[in-house]
């Protein structure tokens, strides 16, 4: 029997629906489940650490001047092909100083040992010397041979050696470029995580109804970063997929379960048995989370289609976490609500107490650094709780706040306030997102440099002597390839190089012959890596400069492919755009009958995203208030935040979507009064969204907290997305449009309602399952 047919009575025969019979198995079956769920974390993380992981991150573009120039290199010098780092040093007494040069002579030297690595030494190299002789730094180019953890073991060992060495009076060596730059996972991330307990204890008033969200979103989360660093050996992904999936995993494995949850309790508190409403919570909002998942996870890899590895790596990870997250969601959920049981609304002083000694020993210890103090929190809260068997009063409950009326309650209120002057309520949210989105109109995709990097890092301080003593160019040389004749004339190239140094924002070039028809010339802007001035240069050289000279060049690098990449994204953004619209609309049309409702909801996604970026935009870009989250200059937008953001928000704001407009789709079809059925949808939904919202937005926003800008740029932007979504278009603009239109909110032409497959993401209530026979041990209510 197909899940949609009901037999007349209303009671659903038991295992006609898939999520019902995988219920029901994990609640009668809850330890099996729960121990392979154990199981499969000490083996996923067990092989994870044993094999490692290999995080690289590669830019290189399908087709574009920097990839030709690349494979050139890599067929002739594989070096050139790979990256560049730096070792700077000062000396105030000047680096030609014999002490000083005989100490850095014996660190390049070391560095030329390695392997892989050639060291071009400024005492060979004139123009790597400042004018006053008091900066100079070595090149390093590294070919691209290694995996990422022998990277990251090569650039500890140099940093200690050039420790090891013998101390130089006034002698200050930094190390610039990625072999240099450590990647760690913010620890402002623990801020998004107390933020939820919180929210989940105000909203919910039971420590247990707190931490089964909690929980699930971490027991899938370690699953899946194991699975993430072992594909990481298979799959190109760059090295911070792991805080992307960390962000991504933690936000939606939270609302996923939250979702769920809720709905257990109010099949539990109607009557239900435990198991019954269990089953009831899969089949109604599991399915909602089974829909909205798949939704992101296709969202997620339509990215596959730009054809970058880059791109394919990070979706890939951020599909396989919501995947595991919506797992765990789905079967271990299940068994953890079938053990718990009725005690899920039972809350003790002990254990309200206990939780505030973790939270605020966490948020003590992250914010002081202090992990004693972390860890004292959670053992004080241990003992406290501990102590609470032996001492009765602690162990009394926490009365349940009485509910209201569902006319006294403010959400209901507020919905019919809006449904009273829908016209003015939707001018005013359209207007004032529309606002938002003015700064996307001045967007410029790039990169960011390692002038973002915090000064306590190595990789900034180098970046800012080499700033200081060359311009903030020498951190981004550009690469041109020369070929013919030019290349094998020294005189010839000679007078190419003299050309490049005349043009605007070149501080110096110098020429690399490779074979007898290859040279390289490596060009240095007098601009940083990351600024505007920069990308206009390389415009310029491949535009004007070049083929005015008559020379067979090219140019490349790191800086000149963030360009190309740039505007290869820019020019795929409306395809993937078009295509995740079209299949959404296609969904929701399907999902709730109707023409109206998902063209609204297509509207009103790309609105909360245009907002979204045109913050975005007017904080990092233009540096407005970028100070109050430790950002140091304004920059680029990292070309791959858009087109990530896009995916994921538009596939987050269907969870939403789906569990609003189902509830007032459900009242709709029982009273077929719009007005009515909005307000009760509203009031039914409108307070788990908000705290399923506030907790994306904590957990998204606590990474604008760490320290990397990429990441600090995508969680604001999620968060923002995330919150403007829950707030302005589910609260305001959804009722008053589902108000200005009425009826015509449902409107369908049949012959497209009898083609238009039937998907039923609503499910049925614990009603349809009172009278199971087959009610096991559980308590009843």
């Amino acid at each position: 029997m197909s899940v949609d047919t009901i037999p007349e009575g209303g009671n659903r025969p038991h295992g006609s629906s898939l999520l019902e019979r995988i219920a029901r198995a994990c609640v009668r079956h809850r330890w099996l489940v729960i121990g392979a769920w154990v199981a499969a974390l000490v083996i996923a993380n067990g092989l994870a650490g044993a094999v490692g992981p290999d995080y690289r991150t590669d830019f290189t573009l399908p087709a574009s001047e920097t990839k030709e120039v690349q494979q050139l290199l890599e067929a002739n010098s594989p070096d050139k092909a790979g990256f560049t780092a730096q070792i700077v040093f000062r000396a105030p007494q000047g680096v030609d100083d014999p002490e000083v040069q005989a100490t850095m002579t014996e660190l390049f030297d070391y560095v030329s040992g390695v392997g892989d690595i050639t060291v071009t030494s400024p005492y060979d190299s004139p123009q790597q010397i400042s004018a006053d002789g008091t900066i100079a730094f070595a090149r390093l180019d590294i070919a691209d041979t290694r995996v990422f953890t022998e990277l990251v073991s090569v650039g500890e060992d140099i940093i200690d050696r050039g420790d090891q060495l013998d101390a130089v009076e006034g002698l200050d060596i930094e190390y610039g470029g990625d072999l240099f730059a450590t990647f760690e996972l913010p620890e402002s991330e623990v801020y998004g995580l107390i933020a939820a307990v919180i929210i989940l204890i105000l909203a919910f008033g039971s420590v247990l109804a707190m931490g089964l969200p909690i929980g699930i979103a971490l027991f899938g989360l370690g699953i899946g970063s194991a699975l993430v660093s072992l594909a990481s050996n298979v799959i190109k992904m760059p090295d911070f997929t792991t805080s992307m999936v960390a962000m991504i995993g933690l936000g939606v494995g939270i609302d996923y379960a939250l979702f769920i949850v809720t709905r257990y309790r109010e099949n539990l508190q109607r009557g239900a048995s435990v198991e019954d409403s269990v089953v009831a919570s899969i089949d109604t909002s599991g399915r909602a989370v089974l829909f909205a998942g798949i939704t992101v996870i296709i969202a997620l890899l339509g990215l596959l289609l730009i054809g970058l590895a880059f791109v394919q790596g990070v979706a890939i990870a951020s599909a396989l976490a919501v995947a595991m997250m919506i797992a765990a969601s789905l079967t271990l959920l299940p068994a953890l609500l079938g053990w718990v049981g009725v005690r899920i609304d039972h809350t003790t002083r002990a254990a309200l107490v206990a939780v505030g000694l973790a939270v605020v020993g966490a948020f003590v210890g992250v914010t002081t650094g202090q992990s004693a103090i972390f860890l004292g929190g959670f053992l004080l809260a241990i003992v406290f709780f501990a102590i609470s068997f032996a001492i009765k009063p602690l162990r009394k409950l926490v009365p349940h706040r009485t509910a209201k009326p569902k006319e006294e309650q403010v959400w209901y209120r507020w919905s019919r306030f809006i449904q009273h002057r829908p016209a003015w309520s939707a001018l005013f949210a359209v207007g004032f997102l529309l606002m938002l989105t003015v700064p996307l109109f001045s967007i410029r995709l790039g990169f960011g440099d390692a002038g973002n990097y915090p000064e306590d890092r190595t990789v900034r301080r180098a970046y800012d002597m080499l700033a200081e003593g060359f311009g903030p160019g020498t951190n981004g040389p550009l690469f041109i390839t020369v070929q013919g004749p030019t290349a094998s004339d020294p005189e010839a190239l000679g007078s190419f190089v003299e050309t490049l140094n005349g043009v605007d924002n070149v501080a110096f070039s110098v020429p690399n012959p490779i074979t007898d028809d290859l040279a390289l010339v490596i060009l240095y802007p007098q601009s940083a890596p990351q600024d505007e001035a920069t990308s206009t240069l390389v415009g310029e050289l491949r535009d004007n400069v070049i083929p005015a000279s008559g020379v067979d060049a090219m140019v490349g690098g790191l800086t000149a492919g963030s360009t190309d990449f740039a505007a290869y994204l820019a020019g795929r953004m409306p395809w993937l755009i078009g295509v995740v619209l079209l299949l959404s609309f296609l969904l929701l049309m399907a999902v709730f009958r109707s023409v109206l409702v998902p063209l609204k909801a297509v509207i009103m996604n790309l609105l909360s995203i245009g907002a979204a970026y045109g913050i975005l935009v007017a904080i990092f870009q233009w540096g407005w208030g970028r100070e109050l989250i430790g950002v140091d200059k304004s920059g680029p937008i990292e070309a791959w935040v858009p087109m990530f953001l896009f995916a994921i928000v538009f596939g987050l704001s269907m969870d939403y979507e789906v569990f609003l407009l189902s509830r007032i789709k459900e009242e709709y079809d029982r009273t077929k009064d719009n007005g009515t059925a909005v307000a009760d949808g509203l009031a039914a939904t409108a307070r788990v969204i908000t705290a399923a919202a506030l907790i994306m937005f904590c957990v998204f926003g606590a990474f604008a907290l760490g320290d990397d800008r990429q990441l600090k740029l995508f969680g604001l932007g999620l968060a923002i997305a995330v919150l403007v979504d829950a707030t302005i278009v589910r609260m305001v603009l959804v009722p008053a449009t589902m108000e200005l239109l009425g009826d015509r909110n449902w409107w369908i032409p049949r012959w497209l309602d009898r083609i238009l497959p039937n998907i039923d993401v609503e499910g049925h209530d614990a009603d349809v399952y009172a009278d199971d026979p087959r009610d096991d041990d559980l308590t009843r209510v």
